[in-house]
């Protein structure tokens, strides 16, 4: 994970320009698809493994135990107490460089300590339980529209609600079609889908 992260750095302004968010979403898109391909020629050469594998793939939490929970925990406090540390400083970097600059701050530094933090905890979550999608668009915006703009309110409430809609989508999954149990990381992405449709008409409208 860390290293999908430090190439997608290295990729973005490969083009000469300058570090911006398209650039980088770009420059994502294309280490996904080359991830995506070595993936997908492993599972053909195990083909034992891939009802497992696409299992995981889809997000499960009946796939996840105890002992995951133990493993995945210090990963997760150590994100939780960095992100949860740092929320007064995206403030001010939401205002922009020059001006956390200008206010003391090392806005490049704590950049690359908040991606590799979140980074790090994301991954190991992704370890025990799969791809489960969205969770990270759908309860930031909506605390955001809740609770005001602020990081050092949007962070805890966030993990807050995050644990919180994951609960209640797990039990949409195990219910919903039982006795089958529907994949949570699909039950995420047809709510994340049109959630994320709605903050790009949003976002639109803002910028226009």
């Amino acid at each position: 994970s860390l290293g999908a992260v430090a190439l997608t750095y290295l990729l973005g302004p490969a083009g000469g320009r300058s570090r911006s968010p398209a650039m980088l979403i770009l420059a994502g898109v294309a280490v996904s698809a080359f991830l995506s391909a070595g993936q997908t020629y492993l599972l053909q050469r195990h083909a034992d493994s891939i009802q497992a594998v696409y299992s995981w793939l889809l997000g499960r939490l009946a796939t996840a135990g105890w002992h995951d929970v133990l493993l995945v925990l210090p990963y997760a406090v150590l994100t939780g107490v960095v992100v949860l540390l740092h929320g007064r400083e995206l403030d001010v970097l939401s205002v922009g460089d020059d001006e956390a600059s200008s206010l003391g701050l090392h806005p490049q530094r704590s950049r690359y300590l908040l991606i590799a933090a979140a980074s790090l905890g994301t991954a190991a979550a992704v370890s025990a339980t799969g791809l489960i999608g969205f969770v990270g668009i759908i309860v930031p915006h909506t605390v955001r529209l809740l609770a005001g703009s602020s990081y050092r309110v949007i962070l805890p409430l966030s993990l807050l609600f995050g644990a919180a809609f994951l609960a209640l989508t797990d039990v949409a999954a195990r219910t919903v079609a039982a006795p089958a149990e529907i994949p949570i990381g699909v039950v995420t992405a047809l709510l994340g889908g049109p959630f994320f449709v709605l903050v790009l008409r949003t976002a639109r409208r803002v910028l226009t």
